[in-house]
Protein backbone atom coordinates (compact mmCIF):
# COMPACT_ATOMS: atom_id res chain seq x y z
CA UNK A 1 0.00 0.00 0.00
CA UNK A 2 2.70 2.83 0.80
CA UNK A 3 3.94 1.58 -2.74
CA UNK A 4 1.36 2.40 -4.00
CA UNK A 5 0.26 5.72 -2.58
CA UNK A 6 3.92 6.87 -3.15
CA UNK A 7 3.87 6.02 -7.25
CA UNK A 8 0.50 7.44 -6.66
CA UNK A 9 2.02 11.28 -5.76
CA UNK A 10 4.91 11.16 -8.16
CA UNK A 11 2.17 10.71 -10.53
CA UNK A 12 0.19 13.61 -9.74
CA UNK A 13 3.18 16.17 -9.28
CA UNK A 14 4.34 14.91 -13.04
CA UNK A 15 1.04 16.22 -13.92
CA UNK A 16 0.81 18.93 -12.09
CA UNK A 17 4.09 20.06 -13.99
CA UNK A 18 1.92 19.62 -17.42
CA UNK A 19 3.29 15.90 -18.16
CA UNK A 20 1.69 12.92 -18.97
CA UNK A 21 1.74 10.15 -16.44
CA UNK A 22 3.53 6.62 -17.90
CA UNK A 23 1.09 4.45 -17.01
CA UNK A 24 2.83 1.42 -18.86
CA UNK A 25 5.23 2.01 -16.35
CA UNK A 26 2.67 1.93 -13.38
CA UNK A 27 0.98 -1.10 -14.40
CA UNK A 28 4.10 -3.13 -15.22
CA UNK A 29 5.19 -2.30 -11.39
CA UNK A 30 1.82 -3.58 -9.84
CA UNK A 31 2.38 -6.40 -11.96
CA UNK A 32 5.64 -7.44 -10.79
CA UNK A 33 4.68 -6.90 -7.63
CA UNK A 34 1.70 -9.10 -7.89
CA UNK A 35 3.64 -11.56 -9.61
CA UNK A 36 6.60 -11.87 -7.15
CA UNK A 37 6.13 -14.73 -4.25
CA UNK A 38 7.94 -14.32 -1.23
CA UNK A 39 7.05 -16.92 1.69
CA UNK A 40 6.20 -14.67 4.92
CA UNK A 41 8.86 -17.08 6.49
CA UNK A 42 11.99 -15.37 3.96
CA UNK A 43 13.35 -11.77 4.80
CA UNK A 44 11.97 -9.67 1.50
CA UNK A 45 14.11 -8.70 -1.23
CA UNK A 46 16.14 -5.63 -0.91
CA UNK A 47 15.02 -4.49 2.89
CA UNK A 48 17.36 -3.84 5.46
CA UNK A 49 18.22 -6.38 7.73
CA UNK A 50 15.92 -6.50 10.86
CA UNK A 51 17.34 -5.73 14.27
CA UNK A 52 15.90 -6.91 18.06
CA UNK A 53 16.29 -5.50 20.87
CA UNK A 54 17.81 -8.62 22.93
CA UNK A 55 18.29 -8.21 27.18
CA UNK A 56 20.92 -6.90 28.58
CA UNK A 57 22.69 -8.96 31.09
CA UNK A 58 24.31 -5.35 32.30
CA UNK A 59 23.32 -4.98 35.81
CA UNK A 60 22.32 -1.44 36.91
CA UNK A 61 24.13 -1.88 40.67
CA UNK A 62 24.92 1.37 42.41
CA UNK A 63 29.31 0.81 42.59
CA UNK A 64 30.33 3.34 45.72
CA UNK A 65 34.00 3.92 45.88
CA UNK A 66 36.01 5.64 48.86
CA UNK A 67 38.73 7.82 48.14
CA UNK A 68 42.22 8.26 49.75
CA UNK A 69 40.46 11.32 52.10
CA UNK A 70 37.25 9.40 53.07
CA UNK A 71 35.31 10.49 50.21
CA UNK A 72 33.12 8.41 49.18
CA UNK A 73 31.85 8.26 45.27
CA UNK A 74 28.50 6.96 44.21
CA UNK A 75 26.81 6.54 40.56
CA UNK A 76 23.74 5.38 39.41
CA UNK A 77 23.27 4.19 35.76
CA UNK A 78 20.67 6.34 33.64
CA UNK A 79 19.90 6.64 30.07
CA UNK A 80 19.82 10.44 28.45
CA UNK A 81 22.35 12.94 27.96
CA UNK A 82 21.57 15.23 30.79
CA UNK A 83 23.23 13.95 34.76
CA UNK A 84 22.51 14.89 38.43
CA UNK A 85 25.54 15.63 39.82
CA UNK A 86 26.00 16.61 44.13
CA UNK A 87 27.58 16.57 46.94
CA UNK A 88 25.94 15.26 50.47
CA UNK A 89 27.35 16.41 54.12
CA UNK A 90 27.03 14.67 57.54
CA UNK A 91 25.81 18.08 58.71
CA UNK A 92 22.47 19.93 59.45
CA UNK A 93 20.99 21.37 62.40
CA UNK A 94 21.35 18.41 64.97
CA UNK A 95 24.92 18.80 65.02
CA UNK A 96 24.71 22.86 66.06
CA UNK A 97 24.40 22.68 69.91
CA UNK A 98 27.62 24.09 70.43
CA UNK A 99 27.26 26.82 68.03
CA UNK A 100 24.23 29.57 68.14
CA UNK A 101 21.56 28.00 65.90
CA UNK A 102 21.09 28.65 62.73
CA UNK A 103 24.12 27.93 60.43
CA UNK A 104 22.82 25.45 58.75
CA UNK A 105 19.89 28.14 57.66
CA UNK A 106 22.79 30.58 56.98
CA UNK A 107 24.94 28.17 54.89
CA UNK A 108 22.16 27.19 52.75
CA UNK A 109 21.60 30.51 51.55
CA UNK A 110 25.52 30.88 50.95
CA UNK A 111 25.28 27.70 49.36
CA UNK A 112 26.93 28.37 45.29
CA UNK A 113 27.96 31.99 46.36
CA UNK A 114 31.55 33.15 45.66
CA UNK A 115 34.86 30.62 45.96
CA UNK A 116 38.72 30.58 45.55
CA UNK A 117 38.03 30.03 41.65
CA UNK A 118 34.65 31.91 40.93
CA UNK A 119 34.35 35.58 41.95
CA UNK A 120 30.26 35.56 42.61
CA UNK A 121 26.93 33.34 41.73
CA UNK A 122 26.21 35.29 38.96
CA UNK A 123 29.84 34.00 37.58
CA UNK A 124 28.81 29.70 38.60
CA UNK A 125 25.16 30.66 36.85
CA UNK A 126 26.90 31.53 33.76
CA UNK A 127 29.58 28.57 33.12
CA UNK A 128 25.93 26.05 33.96
CA UNK A 129 24.22 28.06 31.35
CA UNK A 130 26.12 26.82 28.76
CA UNK A 131 25.51 23.12 29.93
CA UNK A 132 21.71 23.85 30.73
CA UNK A 133 22.48 23.34 34.07
CA UNK A 134 20.93 23.95 37.03
CA UNK A 135 21.92 24.07 40.80
CA UNK A 136 20.63 24.45 44.54
CA UNK A 137 21.71 23.65 47.93
CA UNK A 138 19.33 22.35 50.57
CA UNK A 139 19.57 21.69 54.44
CA UNK A 140 18.03 19.47 56.64
CA UNK A 141 18.26 18.22 60.14
CA UNK A 142 20.51 15.32 59.40
CA UNK A 143 22.22 16.89 55.96
CA UNK A 144 23.64 19.66 53.85
CA UNK A 145 23.26 18.88 50.10
CA UNK A 146 24.69 20.66 47.05
CA UNK A 147 23.01 19.75 43.64
CA UNK A 148 23.01 20.31 40.35
CA UNK A 149 21.50 18.93 36.92
CA UNK A 150 23.71 19.33 34.36
CA UNK A 151 24.47 17.92 30.39
CA UNK A 152 26.89 15.05 30.61
CA UNK A 153 29.57 17.24 28.38
CA UNK A 154 29.46 19.46 31.34
CA UNK A 155 30.30 17.02 34.33
CA UNK A 156 33.79 18.23 34.81
CA UNK A 157 33.26 22.16 34.78
CA UNK A 158 30.28 20.63 37.24
CA UNK A 159 32.22 19.02 39.56
CA UNK A 160 35.01 21.34 39.93
CA UNK A 161 32.22 24.00 41.16
CA UNK A 162 30.91 21.38 43.43
CA UNK A 163 34.28 20.97 45.00
CA UNK A 164 34.59 24.94 45.27
CA UNK A 165 31.22 25.64 47.06
CA UNK A 166 31.60 22.31 49.49
CA UNK A 167 35.45 22.90 50.30
CA UNK A 168 36.98 26.34 49.35
CA UNK A 169 33.75 29.16 49.85
CA UNK A 170 34.83 32.86 50.17
CA UNK A 171 32.55 34.14 52.74
CA UNK A 172 32.23 38.19 52.69
CA UNK A 173 30.43 40.87 54.83
CA UNK A 174 28.40 41.37 51.98
CA UNK A 175 27.56 37.91 51.86
CA UNK A 176 26.65 37.89 55.20
CA UNK A 177 24.16 40.88 55.53
CA UNK A 178 22.68 39.51 52.19
CA UNK A 179 22.28 36.23 54.38
CA UNK A 180 20.35 37.80 58.00
CA UNK A 181 18.28 40.10 55.13
CA UNK A 182 17.22 36.52 53.54
CA UNK A 183 16.69 34.74 57.00
CA UNK A 184 14.26 37.64 58.10
CA UNK A 185 12.03 36.89 55.20
CA UNK A 186 12.29 33.57 55.65
CA UNK A 187 11.19 33.67 58.96
CA UNK A 188 8.64 36.58 57.93
CA UNK A 189 7.17 34.59 55.42
CA UNK A 190 6.70 31.28 58.01
CA UNK A 191 5.02 33.64 60.47
CA UNK A 192 2.19 34.96 58.12
CA UNK A 193 1.55 31.65 56.28
CA UNK A 194 -2.02 30.93 56.90
CA UNK A 195 -0.62 27.23 57.13
CA UNK A 196 2.23 26.68 59.12
CA UNK A 197 3.49 23.40 58.56
CA UNK A 198 7.19 24.24 58.30
CA UNK A 199 6.27 26.09 62.10
CA UNK A 200 5.13 22.93 63.25
CA UNK A 201 7.48 20.46 61.97
CA UNK A 202 9.76 22.68 63.79
CA UNK A 203 7.66 22.84 67.05
CA UNK A 204 6.85 19.21 67.05
CA UNK A 205 10.73 17.92 66.99
CA UNK A 206 11.33 20.58 69.38
CA UNK A 207 9.02 18.60 71.83
CA UNK A 208 10.19 15.16 70.91
CA UNK A 209 13.72 15.74 71.23
CA UNK A 210 14.09 18.58 73.89
CA UNK A 211 17.10 20.15 73.51
CA UNK A 212 19.10 17.45 71.80
CA UNK A 213 19.80 16.53 68.36
CA UNK A 214 16.64 16.57 66.36
CA UNK A 215 14.99 19.01 68.66
CA UNK A 216 17.28 21.84 67.89
CA UNK A 217 15.78 24.20 65.34
CA UNK A 218 16.41 24.11 61.74
CA UNK A 219 15.17 27.46 61.04
CA UNK A 220 17.15 30.41 62.45
CA UNK A 221 15.65 31.93 65.43
CA UNK A 222 15.24 35.70 65.22
CA UNK A 223 17.51 36.47 68.22
CA UNK A 224 20.20 34.23 66.59
CA UNK A 225 20.64 36.03 63.08
CA UNK A 226 23.18 39.29 64.70
CA UNK A 227 25.32 36.25 66.52
CA UNK A 228 26.37 34.62 63.33
CA UNK A 229 29.39 35.95 61.41
CA UNK A 230 32.23 34.09 59.25
CA UNK A 231 34.08 32.48 62.39
CA UNK A 232 30.93 30.93 63.62
CA UNK A 233 30.45 29.75 59.44
CA UNK A 234 34.04 28.36 58.69
CA UNK A 235 34.11 26.53 62.18
CA UNK A 236 31.00 24.97 61.71
CA UNK A 237 32.65 23.81 58.51
CA UNK A 238 36.22 22.93 59.49
CA UNK A 239 34.27 20.55 61.66
CA UNK A 240 31.17 18.87 59.67
CA UNK A 241 32.36 19.98 55.44
CA UNK A 242 35.33 17.17 55.91
CA UNK A 243 35.37 15.00 52.88
CA UNK A 244 35.04 11.89 55.26
CA UNK A 245 32.08 12.76 55.95
CA UNK A 246 30.56 13.63 52.16
CA UNK A 247 29.62 11.65 49.46
CA UNK A 248 29.69 12.58 45.71
CA UNK A 249 26.83 11.04 43.94
CA UNK A 250 26.24 11.48 40.31
CA UNK A 251 23.13 9.72 38.34
CA UNK A 252 23.44 9.55 34.46
CA UNK A 253 27.09 9.32 34.41
CA UNK A 254 30.26 6.71 34.29
CA UNK A 255 31.57 5.11 37.44
CA UNK A 256 34.83 5.17 36.59
CA UNK A 257 34.84 9.07 34.97
CA UNK A 258 33.11 10.16 38.28
CA UNK A 259 35.78 8.60 40.07
CA UNK A 260 38.69 10.13 38.21
CA UNK A 261 37.85 13.37 38.25
CA UNK A 262 36.81 13.37 42.26
CA UNK A 263 40.19 12.44 42.24
CA UNK A 264 41.75 15.63 41.15
CA UNK A 265 39.23 18.01 42.15
CA UNK A 266 38.11 16.51 46.34
CA UNK A 267 41.74 14.96 46.68
CA UNK A 268 44.38 17.23 45.24
CA UNK A 269 42.14 19.86 46.28
CA UNK A 270 42.65 21.24 50.36
CA UNK A 271 39.82 22.85 52.03
CA UNK A 272 39.90 26.48 52.16
CA UNK A 273 39.98 25.93 56.17
CA UNK A 274 43.17 23.91 56.40
CA UNK A 275 44.76 26.45 54.16
CA UNK A 276 44.26 29.44 56.07
CA UNK A 277 43.83 27.72 60.12
CA UNK A 278 42.89 31.70 61.56
CA UNK A 279 39.83 31.62 59.83
CA UNK A 280 38.35 28.94 62.54
CA UNK A 281 37.91 28.38 66.49
CA UNK A 282 39.61 25.26 67.08
CA UNK A 283 38.46 24.67 70.25
CA UNK A 284 34.78 23.36 68.89
CA UNK A 285 35.10 20.04 67.73
CA UNK A 286 32.45 17.34 66.06
CA UNK A 287 29.18 16.42 68.11
CA UNK A 288 28.59 13.16 68.14
CA UNK A 289 25.44 12.86 70.39
CA UNK A 290 22.55 10.26 69.70
CA UNK A 291 18.64 11.65 69.47
CA UNK A 292 17.16 10.91 72.69
CA UNK A 293 13.88 10.95 72.43
CA UNK A 294 11.95 12.64 75.49
CA UNK A 295 8.49 13.54 74.34
CA UNK A 296 6.96 16.77 75.57
CA UNK A 297 4.89 20.52 74.96
CA UNK A 298 5.99 23.03 72.69
CA UNK A 299 2.83 25.94 72.82
CA UNK A 300 2.69 29.05 70.21
CA UNK A 301 -0.79 30.75 71.62
CA UNK A 302 -1.35 33.28 69.22
CA UNK A 303 -4.67 35.34 67.32
CA UNK A 304 -4.66 33.64 64.12
CA UNK A 305 -8.03 35.36 63.10
CA UNK A 306 -6.19 38.19 61.00
CA UNK A 307 -3.50 35.93 59.04
CA UNK A 308 -5.54 35.98 55.72
CA UNK A 309 -7.52 39.22 54.95
CA UNK A 310 -8.89 39.84 52.06
CA UNK A 311 -12.07 39.14 50.04
CA UNK A 312 -11.39 35.62 50.60
CA UNK A 313 -10.16 35.43 53.86
CA UNK A 314 -8.51 32.14 55.57
CA UNK A 315 -10.33 30.82 58.06
CA UNK A 316 -9.40 30.87 61.46
CA UNK A 317 -7.51 27.42 62.23
CA UNK A 318 -5.79 26.13 65.84
CA UNK A 319 -3.06 23.80 64.75
CA UNK A 320 -2.36 20.37 66.67
CA UNK A 321 0.28 17.98 65.81
CA UNK A 322 0.68 14.95 68.11
CA UNK A 323 3.81 12.82 67.83
CA UNK A 324 4.79 9.33 69.04
CA UNK A 325 7.96 7.78 69.04
CA UNK A 326 8.91 5.10 66.08
CA UNK A 327 12.44 4.05 64.88
CA UNK A 328 15.50 4.99 62.85
CA UNK A 329 15.50 4.12 58.89
CA UNK A 330 18.16 1.15 59.85
CA UNK A 331 15.81 -0.39 62.29
CA UNK A 332 13.86 -3.48 61.39
CA UNK A 333 10.84 -2.10 61.60
CA UNK A 334 11.52 0.80 59.46
CA UNK A 335 9.19 -0.46 56.60
CA UNK A 336 6.44 -1.69 58.80
CA UNK A 337 5.81 2.31 59.85
CA UNK A 338 5.80 3.51 56.09
CA UNK A 339 3.10 0.88 55.16
CA UNK A 340 1.32 2.32 58.94
CA UNK A 341 1.96 5.78 57.45
CA UNK A 342 0.43 5.12 54.26
CA UNK A 343 -2.48 2.98 55.85
CA UNK A 344 -3.41 6.29 57.73
CA UNK A 345 -2.82 8.55 55.31
CA UNK A 346 -5.57 11.84 55.28
CA UNK A 347 -4.93 15.38 53.72
CA UNK A 348 -6.90 18.48 54.43
CA UNK A 349 -9.62 20.37 52.70
CA UNK A 350 -7.59 21.22 49.59
CA UNK A 351 -7.08 17.79 48.82
CA UNK A 352 -8.56 16.49 46.08
CA UNK A 353 -8.52 13.10 43.88
CA UNK A 354 -9.00 9.25 44.04
CA UNK A 355 -7.02 6.73 45.75
CA UNK A 356 -3.81 7.57 44.56
CA UNK A 357 -4.56 11.32 46.85
CA UNK A 358 -5.41 9.34 49.85
CA UNK A 359 -9.39 9.57 49.81
CA UNK A 360 -9.86 5.84 50.98
CA UNK A 361 -7.07 5.97 53.92
CA UNK A 362 -8.08 6.08 57.36
CA UNK A 363 -7.53 9.78 58.59
CA UNK A 364 -10.13 10.71 55.45
CA UNK A 365 -13.12 7.73 56.23
CA UNK A 366 -13.00 7.81 60.07
CA UNK A 367 -11.78 11.55 60.19
CA UNK A 368 -12.44 14.37 57.59
CA UNK A 369 -15.57 12.43 56.18
CA UNK A 370 -17.40 12.36 59.40
CA UNK A 371 -16.30 15.85 61.06
CA UNK A 372 -16.82 18.51 58.66
CA UNK A 373 -15.34 21.25 60.74
CA UNK A 374 -11.64 19.51 60.24
CA UNK A 375 -10.03 21.73 58.32
CA UNK A 376 -6.91 19.20 58.22
CA UNK A 377 -5.88 15.88 59.12
CA UNK A 378 -2.77 14.05 57.96
CA UNK A 379 0.06 11.49 59.18
CA UNK A 380 3.69 12.03 59.05
CA UNK A 381 6.54 10.03 59.86
CA UNK A 382 10.02 11.46 60.39
CA UNK A 383 12.73 9.34 59.82
CA UNK A 384 16.44 9.86 60.80
CA UNK A 385 19.54 7.67 61.40
CA UNK A 386 19.14 6.93 65.03
CA UNK A 387 15.00 7.77 65.94
CA UNK A 388 12.53 8.57 64.45
CA UNK A 389 8.91 10.61 65.80
CA UNK A 390 5.59 9.20 64.10
CA UNK A 391 2.55 12.21 64.45
CA UNK A 392 -0.47 13.16 63.09
CA UNK A 393 -1.11 16.76 62.15
CA UNK A 394 -4.77 18.21 62.44
CA UNK A 395 -6.34 21.50 62.09
CA UNK A 396 -9.83 22.85 63.01
CA UNK A 397 -11.43 26.37 64.40
CA UNK A 398 -10.02 26.83 68.03
CA UNK A 399 -13.06 26.58 69.57
CA UNK A 400 -13.48 22.87 68.48
CA UNK A 401 -9.45 22.31 69.53
CA UNK A 402 -10.42 20.26 72.47
CA UNK A 403 -13.11 17.83 69.99
CA UNK A 404 -9.97 17.98 67.51
CA UNK A 405 -7.52 16.59 70.70
CA UNK A 406 -10.08 13.49 70.97
CA UNK A 407 -10.48 12.54 67.64
CA UNK A 408 -6.83 12.53 66.89
CA UNK A 409 -6.41 10.45 70.16
CA UNK A 410 -8.74 8.20 68.74
CA UNK A 411 -6.93 7.50 65.41
CA UNK A 412 -3.98 6.59 67.79
CA UNK A 413 -5.55 4.14 70.12
CA UNK A 414 -7.59 2.68 67.21
CA UNK A 415 -4.05 1.79 65.30
CA UNK A 416 -3.62 -1.46 67.33
CA UNK A 417 -6.92 -2.40 66.15
CA UNK A 418 -8.17 -5.32 63.14
CA UNK A 419 -6.83 -4.48 59.74
CA UNK A 420 -8.49 -5.48 57.20
CA UNK A 421 -6.88 -7.13 54.02
CA UNK A 422 -8.36 -4.42 51.61
CA UNK A 423 -6.66 -1.62 53.60
CA UNK A 424 -3.49 -3.17 54.16
CA UNK A 425 -2.83 -4.48 50.13
CA UNK A 426 -4.01 -0.84 49.38
CA UNK A 427 -1.45 0.92 51.69
CA UNK A 428 1.27 -1.64 50.61
CA UNK A 429 0.43 -0.99 46.68
CA UNK A 430 0.45 2.79 47.45
CA UNK A 431 3.55 2.60 49.35
CA UNK A 432 5.45 0.33 46.26
CA UNK A 433 4.02 3.03 43.19
CA UNK A 434 4.53 6.06 45.77
CA UNK A 435 8.51 4.60 45.60
CA UNK A 436 8.66 3.73 41.94
CA UNK A 437 7.05 7.13 40.61
CA UNK A 438 9.55 9.13 42.68
CA UNK A 439 12.34 7.02 41.32
CA UNK A 440 11.30 8.23 37.95
CA UNK A 441 12.65 12.08 39.00
CA UNK A 442 16.93 11.58 38.46
CA UNK A 443 16.76 14.70 41.62
CA UNK A 444 14.59 12.27 43.62
CA UNK A 445 17.19 8.93 42.62
CA UNK A 446 20.32 10.84 43.37
CA UNK A 447 18.75 11.98 46.77
CA UNK A 448 18.03 8.45 47.44
CA UNK A 449 21.44 7.25 46.63
CA UNK A 450 23.57 9.90 48.76
CA UNK A 451 21.47 9.20 51.10
CA UNK A 452 21.78 5.74 51.52
CA UNK A 453 25.63 5.71 50.82
CA UNK A 454 25.88 8.54 53.33
CA UNK A 455 24.43 6.47 56.07
CA UNK A 456 24.96 2.98 55.21
CA UNK A 457 28.12 2.98 52.86
CA UNK A 458 25.76 1.04 50.38
CA UNK A 459 22.90 1.42 48.29
CA UNK A 460 19.47 -1.09 48.42
CA UNK A 461 17.81 -1.19 45.16
CA UNK A 462 14.45 -0.29 44.64
CA UNK A 463 13.29 -4.00 44.40
CA UNK A 464 14.84 -4.84 47.59
CA UNK A 465 12.15 -2.28 49.18
CA UNK A 466 9.55 -3.66 47.22
CA UNK A 467 10.05 -7.05 48.58
CA UNK A 468 10.15 -5.90 51.68
CA UNK A 469 6.48 -4.31 51.67
CA UNK A 470 5.18 -6.82 50.45
CA UNK A 471 6.02 -9.19 53.74
CA UNK A 472 4.55 -6.33 55.73
CA UNK A 473 2.18 -8.41 57.55
CA UNK A 474 -0.78 -7.42 59.68
CA UNK A 475 0.33 -8.48 62.74
CA UNK A 476 3.40 -6.18 61.82
CA UNK A 477 1.78 -3.57 61.68
CA UNK A 478 -0.41 -4.37 64.93
CA UNK A 479 3.39 -4.73 66.78
CA UNK A 480 4.75 -1.57 65.91
CA UNK A 481 1.59 0.49 66.77
CA UNK A 482 1.53 -1.01 69.87
CA UNK A 483 5.22 -0.28 70.28
CA UNK A 484 4.78 3.49 69.25
CA UNK A 485 1.84 3.86 71.90
CA UNK A 486 4.11 2.93 74.99
CA UNK A 487 6.65 5.93 74.21
CA UNK A 488 5.40 9.35 76.03
CA UNK A 489 3.50 12.05 73.65
CA UNK A 490 4.93 14.87 72.26
CA UNK A 491 2.47 17.72 71.67
CA UNK A 492 3.09 20.83 69.85
CA UNK A 493 0.06 23.46 69.51
CA UNK A 494 -0.15 26.74 67.45
CA UNK A 495 -2.91 29.45 67.31
CA UNK A 496 -5.99 30.39 70.37
CA UNK A 497 -4.90 27.67 72.73
CA UNK A 498 -7.73 27.99 75.48
CA UNK A 499 -9.46 25.06 74.38
CA UNK A 500 -6.42 22.64 74.81
CA UNK A 501 -6.28 20.16 76.96
CA UNK A 502 -3.14 20.02 79.35
CA UNK A 503 -0.81 17.70 78.11
CA UNK A 504 -1.07 15.50 81.51
CA UNK A 505 -4.62 14.43 79.84
CA UNK A 506 -2.80 13.06 76.75
CA UNK A 507 -0.35 11.30 78.44
CA UNK A 508 -3.40 9.52 80.80
CA UNK A 509 -5.42 8.58 77.57
CA UNK A 510 -2.70 7.04 76.34
CA UNK A 511 -1.14 5.23 79.23
CA UNK A 512 -4.94 4.30 79.27
CA UNK A 513 -4.74 2.26 76.40
CA UNK A 514 -8.49 1.79 75.45
CA UNK A 515 -10.94 3.26 73.14
CA UNK A 516 -13.86 4.76 74.81
CA UNK A 517 -16.73 3.96 72.82
CA UNK A 518 -18.76 6.40 74.27
CA UNK A 519 -17.26 9.74 73.46
CA UNK A 520 -18.81 11.42 76.28
CA UNK A 521 -16.72 9.14 78.39
CA UNK A 522 -14.03 9.74 76.30
CA UNK A 523 -13.88 13.06 76.25
CA UNK A 524 -14.59 13.21 80.35
CA UNK A 525 -10.79 12.51 80.31
CA UNK A 526 -10.01 16.14 79.47
CA UNK A 527 -12.20 17.56 82.39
Amino acid sequence: MAALLSNCVRGCCRISRGRKPNLRRFSTTQHRLRDEDTPLSEPLPEFPQLKYATASPETYDTPVTTLENGLRVASQKVFGHFCTLGVLIDSGSRYEVAYPSGISHFIEKLGFCSTTKYRSNDEILQVLEQYGGVCDCQSSRDALIYAMSIETEGLEKGLDILSEVAMRPVITDEQIDYCKMAVAFDLENIESSPQPDVLMTELIHAAAYRDNTLGLPKICPKENIDKIDKETLYTFMNNFHDPSRMVLCGVGVEHDRLVELARELFVKKTPLWKEDPSLVDHSKSVDHSVAQYTGGKMLIDKDLSSVSKGPNPFPELAHLVLGLESCSHKDDDFIAFCVLNMMLGGGNAFSAGGPGKGMYTRLYTNVLNRHHWMFGCVAMNHVYDDSGVFCIMASSHPNQLDDLAIVVLSEFLRTPEEITKEELDRAKKQLQSLLMYNLESRPMMFEDVGRQVLSRGFRNPAQFYLEEIEKVTREDLQRVAKRMLRSKPAVAAYGTLDRLPPYERFQEILANGAIMKNKRRFASFFK
